[in-house]
C-alpha cells in the first residue's frame, strides 16, 4: 500500500471529541466521493462481536478468529498481540484515505482535538503533529509548539480541507 498522502491521525485525550470530528469529516469526504476508512486505537480491550450471536460464542469457545460475511460487508475478530496499524492498513488498499483515531505517538501526520471543558493540554507535541483542532481560544492552550496552527473545532470543513491540502502535498513529493 502506498502510505504517502493517504494517512492522517485524529489523536487527543480521552473524551476530547475525536470520533464526533472523524464522524463529521468522513460526512465531508464521503460528499466528496471519497472512500474513507477508519482504524481506532482502543487502549482498554474491547468485546468486538454482540453477546449471543454464533461468532460470540465461537470465539469464546476457543476459536482463535471468526468471520462473518454478507452480500455488502463482513467482520473479522481475530486474537493476535502487537498489531500494527501498518497491517491493519492492508485491509484497506482501496480507501482514498485512511484515518486513525488515538494513535498519540505514532509517526503519521495528525492533527489534536483539544476541547474546553475536557483539556486544555496539547500531548502530542514532537510526534508529527500538525494542527490542533480546539474551540479554546489561543491564550488558554497549553502547548509546547506555538507555531502548530490552530484549527476551528466547530468548523468541521475547515479541518477537512487542511487534510485535504496536507495529503495533497505529500503526494506531489
Amino acid at each position: 500500500m502506498k502510505e504517502r498522502g493517504k494517512i492522517f491521525a485524529v489523536s487527543g485525550v480521552k473524551n476530547s471529541g475525536k470520533t464526533t470530528l472523524i464522524c463529521r469529516l468522513l460526512e465531508i469526504f464521503s460528499e466528496r466521493g471519497m472512500k474513507v476508512a477508519v482504524i481506532k486505537h482502543d487502549g482498554h480491550d474491547f468485546d468486538a462481536d454482540v453477546p449471543g450471536t454464533d461468532t460470540y460464542k465461537q470465539f469464546h469457545a476457543g476459536a482463535y478468529g471468526t468471520a462473518v460475511v454478507s452480500s455488502e460487508k463482513y467482520m473479522i475478530v481475530k486474537r493476535q498481540k502487537d498489531v500494527s496499524e501498518g497491517q491493519l492498513m492492508e485491509l484497506f488498499p482501496e480507501a482514498d484515505m485512511i484515518l486513525l483515531e488515538g494513535f498519540k505517538h505514532c509517526p503519521y501526520p495528525k492533527i489534536e482535538v483539544v476541547r474546553k471543558g475536557n483539556s486544555a493540554k496539547s500531548v502530542c507535541g514532537g510526534y508529527n503533529l500538525l494542527a490542533i483542532a480546539t474551540n479554546l481560544p489561543p491564550e488558554e492552550l497549553e502547548r509546547d509548539q506555538e507555531e502548530i496552527p490552530l484549527l476551528p473545532l466547530e468548523e468541521p470543513e475547515k479541518v477537512a480541507e487542511f487534510i485535504q491540502k496536507h495529503m495533497a502535498e505529500k503526494r506531489e513529493e
